[in-house]
């Protein structure tokens, strides 16, 4: 789960991080009111979007005075912005937040996560901070350093923390200040559940001291149960709508861009699904995988979500049936084809649990399904029965 700037700067200084102050607006009319908190005469108004390159789209503003502010602030309510991050459909402004302007003198890039591979919490640090990591560690890979640390209670070590800041050269004021922030980011992770703690850029102000001048912040859905706290800061107007179906009934859908829509249960079935299409010359719909014991209900939503996509063509459903049966899929799909009144081609393969008796369902069904023997087969018929 994603939330917004502002949130992760809520978080930050809850761990006694350093982050500018800063007002968040869901209207013009409560500028005035909220900015009188803020201790400055020239601002930085920032839309509030799930998605990085905001700057580069207009999204991200330095006003002189109020007045400017005012301007800019209509200006940016409501506006579609589109970036590296958005597609090309963008993502519209429904909330802006507006901080105080900082003296920067150098900027750096720091981030906090989870690295599935080692089992380790990693932090990464570069010199190049407000450009994006990606392109640092293509063009630049000698600019960043990366520290992998094994979990523990009691937080970042001395010799840890030297590792991660030695790329800054910080003096032993700023070291203190850096030490602090590095060991709320450790905690947040830990405490929250956060998978990815982004500060991009971690600035040095003319004043000497450090700053979190933009944040980011992801945490793992599949602990969200144990943070209320956190579930309570979702925003559904930045989530793809299909996708917030799909969590109403524990499905794993994430929309794309293709013709042919795919339902897998396991999600390494589902990539090689989505890859074989690719290979046919095609490109899948979303990656969806039902899981590996869904009901006959949970078919049903998932095979609704699918053609609620206007873009797709055909439908390819691959199940290996293990713990999941196949007849169930099957009648799940029967009973959701016949309620929309199925109008696109459906390319079923079965194999595993009950396969017999899922194909009989679909056989016995009359409706237009074509079977395929292995998921070369299918990917290669549905490919030719959408074109």
């Amino acid at each position: 789960m994603n939330i917004h700037e502002h949130q992760a700067k809520e978080i930050l200084k809850e761990f006694g991080a350093p982050v500018s102050n800063g007002v968040v607006i869901n209207s013009i009319d409560e500028i005035k009111e909220k900015i009188s908190k803020l201790n400055t005469k020239e601002f930085v108004l920032k839309a509030q979007i799930h998605a990085g390159g905001r700057g580069k789209a207009g999204g991200v503003k330095l006003v002189k005075n109020i007045s400017d502010l005012e301007t800019e602030a209509e200006k940016m309510m409501g506006k579609t912005l589109i970036t590296h991050q958005t597609g090309p459909e963008g993502k519209q402004v429904k909330r802006l937040y507006i901080e105080e302007a900082s003296d920067i003198s150098k900027e750096f890039y720091l981030s906090c996560l989870i690295d599935r591979e080692s089992s380790k919490i990693v932090f990464i640090s570069s010199t190049e901070g407000g450009m994006d990591i990606e392109k640092v560690a293509a063009e630049t890979p000698k600019k960043i350093t990366t520290n992998k640390i094994e979990f523990k209670k009691e937080g970042l070590n001395e010799k840890e923390i030297e590792n991660i800041i030695s790329i800054f050269k910080l003096d032993d004021k700023q070291k203190k200040i850096a030490s602090k922030l590095l060991n709320s980011l450790y905690e947040i992770i830990i405490k929250k559940d956060a998978s990815l703690i982004e500060i991009n850029p971690l600035i040095i102000t003319k004043s000497n001291n450090l700053v979190c001048l933009d944040a980011k912040m992801n945490f793992d859905d599949n602990a969200i149960f144990r943070h209320p706290e956190i579930l309570k800061l979702r925003d559904l107007n930045e989530e793809e709508p299909a996708e917030i179906e799909a969590s109403r009934h524990d499905l794993a859908y994430i929309k794309l861009n293709g013709s042919i829509g795919c339902m897998v249960n396991g999600a390494g079935l589902a990539m090689a699904t989505m890859d074989i299409i690719k290979l046919y010359g095609e490109e899948p719909a979303n990656f969806l995988d039902v899981g590996g014991g869904a009901s006959k209900e949970k078919v049903s939503a998932a095979f609704k979500l699918i053609l609620s996509d206007k873009n797709v063509k055909g439908i390819l459903i691959n199940i290996f049936g293990g713990i999941m049966r196949c007849d169930v899929l099957a009648q799940g799909v029967l009973d959701a084809a016949k309620e929309i009144n199925l109008s696109v081609p459906l390319v079923v393969r079965l194999a595993g649990t009950n396969f017999k008796e899922g194909k009989e369902i679909l056989d016995k069904s009359n409706l237009k399904i074509l079977s395929a023997s292995d998921l070369n087969d299918a990917a290669k018929k549905i490919v030719e029965a959408i074109k």
